[in-house]
């Protein structure tokens, strides 16, 4: 259901269907894998009726990757020992307290690739997201379980953050649409750090038209007084179905990139991966330095090895990432100076079983993904259907969050996804 949909029940009848569509439209242990916690069913009712129904989003359910502080409950970032560490927050996060004052009710709160440093959605403590239409195939992380209760029909939103791909990958994979804001935001203020450098708050809808009314009230949308202009470059690495689906999206928006624009981007692009994952290494390991040790037993092992290999890290390795850090934004500022908007593919392929949940495949993600990310610009993602029923996804990046781009975008896009 869409937003407005969501508007017409009462407090009773809006906390009654949140739980029927969790019990209905995911399995038991799926229900483990997604939900870090559920408000109960009397205390939902009591929250849609306290929202103001006047607010842009008055009685909207929305669910909260939980690595969002909410006040008087317990954080674990998808691990299982962080209360241990950390108190219980004491205040709301911003994305909560803007969320409230939007009128947003909150469902529950979700689980993510530990920590979120990891792009597949596995999580050996909880159990994977697997993709609600597509057993078997992982919805993508790090907002793993986000993405899932959008794409069950469960809720008509839920919040992600996006470090290296992690709104962007869920939503090409789920068929979402997906929104990242840029690094340093307002809105991912308080919520428990990957990379502060590339952390950006983030959400997914099935709707185009709630995904505009999202970023309204959250950020703000700027008509376009012209049609914008921008172009698509189709970067290197693409399963043949997902080149062609994607193009073809990216016809109904603009041309190709010309040579020249093409040429530059790529050479800019080139170590993206390798700048993206030093940066990363460095900056998660200094959030963790204080109990990584103590806790090393109770890490996931694919994220412990991430988090571990700061140690084997060269200033040459430190060096090199700066540079191709200052290429790639100069690169996105040249661009931003002929173009209103850049699109990119969102994934390489459809979304993955669990044997191709592989360190090839992440690096393939990343080299589409890690350009924006470093070059700290917000993206809006648009769905792609593929021919087999699957999707990607198509990411269209802007200067800015209020770039009027993302309104002109979202309308050109049909209303309702199919679910």
């Amino acid at each position: 259901m869409t937003f407005p949909e969501w508007q017409q029940f009462t407090p009773e009848q809006a906390a009654r269907e949140v739980h029927h569509r969790v019990s209905t439209r995911l399995a038991p242990v799926q229900q483990r894998a997604v939900l870090a916690a559920l408000a109960p069913e009397p205390a939902l009712a009591e929250a849609f009726a306290r929202a103001s129904r006047n607010a842009p989003l008055g009685g909207v359910p929305y669910f909260l990757k939980d690595l969002y502080p909410v006040a008087g409950q317990p954080m674990f970032a998808g691990s299982t020992f962080l209360p241990e560490v950390l108190p219980s927050p004491e205040h709301d996060s911003a994305m909560v307290r803007a969320l409230r004052d939007a009128g947003g009710v909150l469902a529950g709160r979700t689980h993510l690739h530990e920590f979120a440093y990891g792009i597949t959605g596995e999580n050996p403590h909880y159990g994977d997201c697997e993709h609600p239409r597509f057993p078997g195939r992982t919805t993508g992380g790090s907002s793993s379980a986000s993405a899932a209760i959008v794409a069950a029909g469960i809720g008509p939103l839920a919040i992600g953050s996006d470090t290296g791909g992690s709104v962007r990958l869920p939503a090409a994979f789920c068929g979402l649409f997906g929104f990242r804001l840029a690094p340093r935001d307002a809105l991912i203020a308080g919520a428990f750090p990957l990379a502060p450098s590339f952390d950006t708050a983030g959400w997914f809808t099935a709707d185009a038209a709630d995904m505009k009314a999202a970023i309204g009230a959250l950020v703000g949308v700027h008509p376009s007084r012209a049609e914008p202009t921008g172009c698509y470059l189709e970067l290197p690495g693409l399963d043949p179905e997902v080149a062609q689906a994607c193009r073809q999206a990216a016809r109904t928006l603009g041309p190709s990139a010309d040579a020249a624009t093409r040429d530059a981007l790529l050479a800019a692009f080139s170590a993206s991966v390798d700048a993206y994952n030093t940066t990363v290494a460095d900056e998660a390991w200094a959030v963790h330095r204080p109990w990584a040790g103590r806790f090393r037993e109770r890490y996931d092992p694919g994220v412990w090895q991430r988090l571990n290999r700061v140690h084997a890290l060269t200033p040459a390795q430190r060096a090199d990432a700066r540079l191709a850090t200052a290429t790639i934004r100069d690169a996105f500022s040249q661009f931003f100076r002929q173009y209103d908007f850049l699109m990119l593919p969102a994934s390489p392929f459809a979304a993955l079983t669990k044997a191709d949940c592989t360190a090839a495949n992440r690096t393939r993600i990343l080299a589409l993904t890690a350009p924006a990310s470093i070059g700290g610009l917000p993206v809006l993602t648009l769905p792609v259907t593929l021919p087999s029923g699957l999707s990607t996804g198509l990411q269209v990046v802007v200067a800015h969050p209020q770039s009027p781009v993302v309104s002109w975008a979202l309308s050109s896009c049909p209303s309702r996804r199919p679910m």
